[in-house]
């Protein structure tokens, strides 16, 4: 089950429980609507073009993407201009695809519970009992390989 929609000049192939990054939505309360739908597939290999299909989502996250440096640049005339641009994007995941009288809805999301951190077993500090050596004894191993430099002249 897909659909294909219309959001912010672009078509973006959904279904449900998928998660999509279109341009940046504003005034929205966590629930987006799709209005134009372009095409639903109900079943493999049938496409249906309805006029009242409707797609819904949920607003998982707003904000920029990578910068894009953006030079211009005209030889043999001291021509240079550089610029940076961050996208907006409004991250959606798609919940529910209704047209017909059918609806096909996004599995729940289950929500992950914070990880207990245990106490340690002797209920102190635990004793650094590493086998690498430290910084001051790995100093002293390679002043012993290598040999002092001689302080003279250069040829």
């Amino acid at each position: 089950m897909y659909a294909v929609i219309r959001a912010g000049g672009k078509q973006y192939k959904v279904a449900p429980g998928d998660v999509v990054r279109v341009e940046k939505i504003g005034g929205t309360d966590g629930r987006v609507e799709f209005g134009d739908v372009l095409a639903v597939s109900a079943e493999a290999g049938s496409v249906v073009r309805p006029g009242s299909a409707r797609v819904t989502g949920e607003v998982v996250e707003q904000g920029r993407g990578d910068k894009v440096l953006v030079f211009h640049y005209k030889r043999k005339k001291q021509y240079k201009k550089l610029r940076g641009h961050r996208q907006a994007f409004t991250a959606v995941r798609i919940t529910e695809i209704a047209f017909g009288g059918q609806s096909f809805k996004a599995p729940e999301l289950t929500k992950k519970e914070p990880k207990v951190k245990k106490a340690a077993a002797g209920g102190g500090e635990e004793l650094k009992t590493s086998a690498e050596p430290t910084k001051a004894a790995k100093k002293k191993a390679f002043a012993k390989k290598t040999p002092a430099k001689k302080a003279g002249k250069r040829k």
